[in-house]
């Protein structure tokens, strides 16, 4: 599948996101889990990747069968609100 540079956008803006799990990525863009850990080791300078890996290992929320069922939306509730 070819990405278009806005789709490789909202990939890597999903990953850093605490509360969007991988199967919303891959359900959205047809990428599993090890497909984005390359795209973002890929995309991301080294340094950065690292942050990354480092801020989503283990993190539940990145997981929808890990996650608690009280977390029922994708993104912070303040997340998309102007200001």
């Amino acid at each position: 599948m070819k990405l278009t540079e806005d789709n490789e956008s909202r990939i890597i803006e999903m990953a850093w996101e605490d509360r969007t799990p991988f199967e919303a990525i891959e359900h959205q863009f047809g990428l599993t889990e090890t497909q984005v850990i390359h795209f973002m080791r890929t995309k991301l300078k080294a340094s950065s990747f690292r942050l990354w890996r480092s801020r989503v290992s283990g993190r539940k929320t990145k997981h929808l069968r890990l996650r608690s069922n009280k977390v029922n939306r994708a993104y912070c509730a303040t997340q998309y609100k102007h200001r």
